[in-house]
């Protein structure tokens, strides 16, 4: 079947008037570079003609600006700072690497300059009760696994970063540390989060206290500051 092809028009902003009403219809042809720039000219004085109405809201638009800042800042200041700050590193991690320490095997390293008293990285793992985690310390054990990183939460939780965490569970000890472990509660759940306890250089590598119980056997402490305890319990 031959169809005719149909006459071509042009409209006054140089595109083309397509008289079967769609482009693919009638296949591809070629446009004239003096129609390309005829609309490209059009086309971009259109997105650079201001609407008739900017001067008008512009000062409220302003407003409302300011008005959303202040309640913002008020907002910040009557509630929990934990959440918010918890909120922001989930959106805004620190930029970390994790090489080795001369403190003990790996250890973790700041990439970017933190102010004190900021969310550094949150300790991520499996909340497990504390019969597991003595099932599992011992099954770590016959695996031939030297280094179990379990975080005790409160009496009854404890976070596993043995097998499944985050970079943090690579953190040295250290008993003058420059970071220090808080628990948090966000939508009722206990989180882990290691904050900063003082200005951390760029490639400053991140300890904290572990604060092991006092044992009788005792786990010597390697982290060589001036008021080193000796061992970690």
């Amino acid at each position: 079947t031959s169809l005719s092809t149909p006459k071509k028009k042009k409209r006054d902003d140089g595109m083309r008037e397509h008289v079967t009403g769609c482009a693919r219809s009638e296949g591809y042809y070629k446009i004239d570079k003096k129609d390309k720039l005829k609309y490209l000219n059009n086309s971009r004085a259109f997105a650079e003609e201001p609407p008739a109405d900017t001067q008008v809201r512009s000062p409220l638009l302003s407003a409302r600006r300011s008005e959303q800042r202040r309640l913002l800042s008020s907002f910040t200041g009557s509630c929990d700072s934990d959440l918010l700050k918890f909120n922001q590193l989930k959106f805004r991690k620190k930029k970390l690497k994790f090489c080795k320490s001369h403190i003990h095997d790996w250890g973790l390293f700041a990439m970017e300059p933190i102010a004190a008293d900021e969310m550094v990285i949150e300790y991520v793992g499996q909340n497990i009760r504390q019969v597991i985690a003595d099932m599992r310390e011992k099954r770590y054990e016959d695996e031939g696994i030297g280094s179990s990183y379990m975080f005790r939460v409160d009496h009854d939780t404890i976070i596993d970063a043995t097998k499944c965490g985050n970079f943090a569970r690579f953190i040295n000890h250290s008993c003058n540390p420059n970071c220090y472990a808080k628990v948090i509660t966000v939508e009722s759940q206990k989180k882990i989060v290691i904050y900063s306890k003082q200005h951390i250089n760029v490639n400053e590598e991140i300890t904290y206290d572990y604060k092991f119980p006092i044992e009788d056997v005792k786990i010597p402490c390697l982290c060589g500051s001036e008021n080193c305890r000796g061992t970690l319990n």
